[in-house]
């Protein structure tokens, strides 16, 4: 079992949870180094994981399905939500010390619930750019 079912917490908190874990687990497969998990930005902004493939930085949107039935990971990273990522990177980007060659946003979507032995795993790259006027910051 894992450590957060010990707590109270809402089960599509729970889903939300696992299903990072097991991102960041396949981040790692892939040759990625976490640098944070569930990254606080301000008072409203948070990026799910933030890793590094060689010099260049992803910030990683991890979307957790018990289905197939609620849409794609796509659809639920839409106009409001990308503005929100690029805002929280934009930040991230101005604080760290070590400025990377390039960055990018992917999407990873697992399919599953807590529990699962084999969940679907889909990992889309370069899903999305960063804004146009968050740019200046980079």
């Amino acid at each position: 079992m894992f450590w957060f079912f010990k707590r109270n917490i809402p089960e599509h908190l729970i889903t939300g949870l696992w299903g990072e874990k097991i991102a960041a687990r396949e981040l790692r497969r892939a040759g990625m180094r976490i640098l944070g998990q569930r990254v606080r930005i301000g008072r409203r902004d948070e990026l799910d994981l933030v890793a590094r493939d060689g010099r260049e930085l992803v910030f990683v949107e991890v979307k957790t399905r018990a289905s197939e039935a609620f849409n794609r990971p796509l659809d639920a990273v839409d106009h409001k939500k990308r503005h929100t990522l690029c805002r929280a990177a934009a930040k991230y980007l101005t604080r760290i010390k070590e400025k990377p060659d390039s960055f990018r946003f992917d999407v990873i979507e697992v399919i599953g619930k807590p529990g699962d032995r084999k969940p679907t795993v889909r990992h889309i790259r370069r899903a999305f750019e960063m804004e146009r006027h968050y740019m200046t910051v980079w």
